[in-house]
């Protein structure tokens, strides 16, 4: 393909809605087409499969790390033209793990995906900054609130920093007023904007469900955005019909699928759905804290100075 390939979905502040815009993307992107391969790359703080209720068989990122398991061996199918390769949960995996190896990961995966989407870890390490140069191009995440959009030039600093290209900026959980327009934030930021996915409560239902978004409830407005995304980063080659792709296998057995996107396979055991992760609830969701629109303008603007200022 002669664009971008390889996304890595990056921002420094847990919360923001990573984990669900790598899902839903990948999702819109699969549903007009296109053959994607989404991966976990938080090997700490894993949450990718509880996102859409994938319970991993025997192998995990984690193995494939750590040079006990191929690439294929922990990849699963999620739906028509998706598959997922997830990280573990186990601290000792975890630490057995060579983060260095996630480019030969990504080398495999990009031989028959046409994207591939990696979710990466919130804050400052090897393991999260290792993913920002790997990739083609990086889509930065950030809430309109003021401590998002300070980690957020930190992130685009260590973008920088490693030699990667950034895709843009994507604004998330925002508000019709009381915020300051995405499209300000991205120009203070100094990257281009790629969309802005509005507050809207379906995510959350979405999350319980463990089913993507686009797929749950497709005209929802979050999910329009989502799929609009999905054709900004795509350009010509996109062309989405609003459908979103299947909804996503709920079950694994103890083996992975072991293809390519858009392979079949048959799984038996029942997932736990798992959705408690530090991106739990994030953009749609909806709590009794106080919301992003406590966030004044000024705030927002006193923040995005701070973080020029720091980068």
């Amino acid at each position: 393909m002669g664009q971008e390939t390889v996304y890595a979905i990056a921002s420094g502040k847990g919360g923001v809605g990573k984990t669900t815009t790598t899902v839903n993307l990948g999702t819109a992107l699969a549903g007009a087409g296109a053959r994607v391969a989404i991966v976990d790359a938080d090997l700490g703080m894993a949450n990718l499969a509880g996102f859409v209720s994938l319970s991993p068989g025997s192998a995990t990122l984690h193995d494939v790390l750590a040079g006990e398991a191929t690439v294929e061996e922990a990849t699963y199918r999620l739906a028509e033209n998706i598959v997922g390769v997830p990280s573990g949960n186990d601290l000792s995996e975890y630490a057995a793990t060579a983060p260095e190896g996630l480019g030969d990961v990504v080398d495999t995966l990009r031989e028959d995906a046409d994207y591939v989407l990696l979710d990466v870890g919130a804050g400052v390490s090897h393991e999260t900054v290792l993913p920002l140069g790997l990739a083609d191009a990086v889509v930065i995440v950030a809430t309109p609130e003021p401590a998002a959009i300070q980690d957020a030039a930190k992130t685009i600093d260590l973008v920088d920093r490693v030699d990667g290209e950034l895709a843009g900026l994507l604004v998330t959980r925002t508000h019709p007023s009381g915020d300051v327009p995405a499209e300000k934030i991205a120009s203070r930021l100094d990257v281009d904007l790629l969309g802005a996915i509005p507050e809207d409560t379906a995510v959350r239902a979405s999350l319980y469900a463990g089913t993507p978004l686009v797929v749950h409830d497709p005209e929802s407005p979050a999910a329009t955005a989502y799929r609009t995304l999905a054709s900004t980063l795509a350009g010509d080659e996109l062309e989405t019909d609003g459908s979103g792709a299947d909804a996503p296998n709920t079950s694994t057995d103890d083996s992975s699928t072991g293809g390519s996107p858009g392979t079949d396979s048959t799984d038996d055991d029942a997932p736990d759905g798992d959705t408690t992760d530090d991106e739990t609830p994030e953009d749609g969701a909806t709590t009794d804290a106080p919301t992003d629109d406590d966030a004044s303008s000024d705030d927002v603007s006193a923040a995005i100075t701070d973080a020029e200022a720091d980068s």
